[in-house]
Protein backbone atom coordinates (compact mmCIF):
# COMPACT_ATOMS: atom_id res chain seq x y z
CA UNK A 1 0.00 0.00 0.00
CA UNK A 2 1.29 3.46 -0.88
CA UNK A 3 0.93 6.27 1.63
CA UNK A 4 1.09 9.94 0.83
CA UNK A 5 2.59 12.57 3.10
CA UNK A 6 -0.02 13.86 5.54
CA UNK A 7 -2.53 11.11 4.76
CA UNK A 8 -4.06 9.33 7.72
CA UNK A 9 -3.03 5.69 7.90
CA UNK A 10 -5.48 2.99 9.00
CA UNK A 11 -3.52 2.59 12.25
CA UNK A 12 -3.71 6.35 12.95
CA UNK A 13 -7.46 6.28 12.35
CA UNK A 14 -7.89 3.36 14.74
CA UNK A 15 -5.86 5.16 17.42
CA UNK A 16 -7.48 8.57 17.05
CA UNK A 17 -11.03 7.50 16.19
CA UNK A 18 -11.50 4.08 17.84
CA UNK A 19 -15.31 4.20 18.13
CA UNK A 20 -16.53 2.95 14.77
CA UNK A 21 -19.95 2.27 13.27
CA UNK A 22 -20.64 0.26 10.10
CA UNK A 23 -23.64 1.05 7.87
CA UNK A 24 -24.63 -0.85 4.76
CA UNK A 25 -23.28 1.00 1.74
CA UNK A 26 -26.77 1.20 0.21
CA UNK A 27 -27.82 3.45 3.12
CA UNK A 28 -24.90 5.82 2.50
CA UNK A 29 -25.32 6.77 -1.15
CA UNK A 30 -27.12 9.57 -2.94
CA UNK A 31 -28.87 12.10 -0.73
CA UNK A 32 -28.09 10.01 2.36
CA UNK A 33 -24.40 10.88 2.01
CA UNK A 34 -25.09 14.57 2.58
CA UNK A 35 -27.52 13.77 5.43
CA UNK A 36 -24.79 11.79 7.21
CA UNK A 37 -22.20 14.53 6.71
CA UNK A 38 -24.59 17.25 7.92
CA UNK A 39 -25.49 15.22 11.02
CA UNK A 40 -21.79 14.67 11.81
CA UNK A 41 -20.79 18.31 11.30
CA UNK A 42 -20.44 18.92 15.07
CA UNK A 43 -19.36 15.38 15.94
CA UNK A 44 -15.84 13.93 16.19
CA UNK A 45 -16.07 12.16 12.81
CA UNK A 46 -12.75 11.24 11.22
CA UNK A 47 -12.17 13.05 7.91
CA UNK A 48 -11.35 9.71 6.30
CA UNK A 49 -13.43 6.55 6.60
CA UNK A 50 -13.21 3.20 4.91
CA UNK A 51 -15.32 0.33 3.63
CA UNK A 52 -15.37 -3.37 4.46
CA UNK A 53 -17.08 -6.40 2.96
CA UNK A 54 -19.03 -9.15 4.71
CA UNK A 55 -21.31 -11.78 3.15
CA UNK A 56 -21.21 -10.09 -0.28
CA UNK A 57 -22.33 -6.80 1.27
CA UNK A 58 -20.34 -3.58 1.39
CA UNK A 59 -20.35 -1.66 4.67
CA UNK A 60 -19.23 1.97 5.10
CA UNK A 61 -17.36 2.55 8.37
CA UNK A 62 -17.74 5.88 10.20
CA UNK A 63 -15.03 6.52 12.80
CA UNK A 64 -15.51 8.73 15.89
CA UNK A 65 -13.12 9.92 18.61
CA UNK A 66 -15.90 10.28 21.20
CA UNK A 67 -17.94 7.18 22.13
CA UNK A 68 -21.03 9.35 22.78
CA UNK A 69 -20.86 10.61 19.19
CA UNK A 70 -20.77 7.05 17.84
CA UNK A 71 -23.78 6.22 20.02
CA UNK A 72 -25.70 9.26 18.71
CA UNK A 73 -24.88 8.29 15.14
CA UNK A 74 -26.12 4.72 15.69
CA UNK A 75 -29.29 5.98 17.39
CA UNK A 76 -30.05 8.17 14.36
CA UNK A 77 -29.00 5.91 11.47
CA UNK A 78 -28.72 2.40 12.88
CA UNK A 79 -25.74 0.36 11.86
CA UNK A 80 -23.52 -1.95 13.83
CA UNK A 81 -20.50 -1.38 16.06
CA UNK A 82 -17.29 -2.11 14.17
CA UNK A 83 -14.14 -3.28 15.94
CA UNK A 84 -11.01 -2.67 13.85
CA UNK A 85 -9.59 -5.93 15.21
CA UNK A 86 -12.24 -7.76 13.14
CA UNK A 87 -10.85 -6.43 9.87
CA UNK A 88 -8.85 -8.78 7.65
CA UNK A 89 -5.09 -8.56 7.21
CA UNK A 90 -2.87 -8.22 4.16
CA UNK A 91 -4.63 -8.75 0.85
CA UNK A 92 -7.89 -9.40 2.74
CA UNK A 93 -7.73 -6.04 4.53
CA UNK A 94 -11.25 -5.08 3.40
CA UNK A 95 -12.86 -8.28 4.76
CA UNK A 96 -14.92 -7.92 7.92
CA UNK A 97 -14.44 -11.04 10.02
CA UNK A 98 -17.67 -10.30 11.83
CA UNK A 99 -18.12 -12.45 14.95
CA UNK A 100 -21.31 -14.43 15.42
Amino acid sequence: MVYRKGELTPAAINRGWPHQVALREAACTGANHKIHLDFCKDLSLCPRGHSVYHDHTTWRVFCFADPAHATRFRARFGGEPFDPKDRGRGAAWAQWRKPG
